[in-house]
C-alpha cells in the first residue's frame, strides 16, 4: 500500500511540473481531445485483496480492472476557483485470478449466498488440465469527485487532482473455468451466482493527471463478502489502481 501511494504522489508532482509549462505554452490534450463540458473516462488497472487470509492468493497481472465512467464537472466556489464537483455513473468490471488453480464455489453448508475456496481438481476431477481460471465481479458505480484544476482559466488544460467517493451496486459475479478433461475434451464452465458478496460496495478514490491522461486508485472501505459467507470468513477489501484516458 505504501508503495502504491508513493508512486501516485511522485507521479502527481511530475504532472504538476509539466502543468506549469502548459500554462505558459498551452498544448492540445492527448489525441486532440475535444473541448466538451463532460468526461468519458476509461480506466485500466489491477486489483488486490487487502486483509485477505493467507490461504487466498491472486496473480497480479491476471487480476485486472476495467472501468467506464461518465462524469459532469460542476464549478463550485466560483467560476475561477479551480474546483469542480464531478458526479457521474458507469460500470466496473473486476477480475481476480486465483493462484494454484483454485477458485470460489458455493458452500452447501452455508446456503446459496456463500462461497468456499477450493482446488479445481476437488470439483472437476483429478485428471484435468486447466487452461483458464478467473473470477469476475461487476458493479454499477456512482463516482463523486472533488477536483482541483491548476489552470484556473481553462479547466480543459493543465494539471488536475481529485479525491472522491465511489458507491457500487453488484449486478453480476461469476467464475469462468476452461479446462481439458482426462479424455482430451475441452470444457468451459461459467457459474454466475452471488458467492456471498456484499451487494453494495463503497470506498475512496484518488486521481491525478491531465485532462487527457491520469493515474487512479480505489480503496474499498467495506468488506467484499457478507459476514461469515465468504471463504475462510474473509474480511478482505478491494484495492485497485491503474491508468486512464479521457475520451472527451
Amino acid at each position: 500500500m505504501k508503495k502504491i501511494f508513493g508512486f501516485l504522489l511522485a507521479f502527481s508532482l511530475v504532472q504538476f511540473a509539466f502543468a506549469q509549462d502548459e500554462v505558459k505554452s498551452p498544448k492540445v490534450p492527448i489525441g486532440g481531445r475535444p473541448n466538451i463540458p463532460a468526461d468519458l473516462k476509461v480506466e485500466f488497472g489491477f486489483n488486490l485483496l487487502n486483509n485477505r487470509p493467507a490461504d487466498i492468493s491472486t496473480n497480479f497481472f491476471g487480476s485486472r480492472s476495467f472501468n467506464i465512467y461518465y462524469q459532469y464537472p460542476i464549478a463550485i466556489f466560483g467560476e475561477s476557483s479551480g474546483f469542480t464537483f464531478d458526479p457521474g455513473f458507469g460500470i466496473s468490471s473486476n477480475k481476480f485470478a486465483f493462484q494454484d488453480e483454485q477458485n470460489l464455489f458455493n458452500d452447501p453448508t452455508k446456503g446459496t449466498e456463500s462461497s468456499e475456496y477450493l482446488e479445481l481438481t476437488e470439483v472437476l476431477g483429478d485428471d484435468i488440465q486447466v487452461d483458464k481460471n478467473n473470477f469476475a465481479v461487476n458493479y454499477f458505480d456512482i463516482p463523486l469527485d472533488l477536483t482541483y484544476h491548476a489552470n484556473k482559466d481553462n479547466y480543459a488544460k493543465g494539471f488536475r487532482a481529485s479525491i472522491g467517493a465511489k458507491v457500487g451496486f453488484l449486478y453480476n459475479a461469476h467464475s469462468k473455468i476452461q479446462y481439458t478433461d482426462g479424455e482430451g475434451l475441452e470444457r468451459k464452465v461459467k457459474d454466475a451466482q452471488n458467492y456471498g458478496l456484499e451487494k453494495i460496495r463503497y470506498g475512496v478514490s484518488i486521481k491525478a493527471g491531465t485532462p487527457g491522461f491520469y493515474v487512479w486508485s480505489y480503496i474499498g472501505l467495506n468488506k467484499m463478502f457478507q459476514e461469515n459467507q465468504g471463504p475462510f470468513n474473509t474480511e478482505a477489501q478491494q484495492v485497485s489502481f491503474g491508468i486512464a484516458v479521457n475520451l472527451f
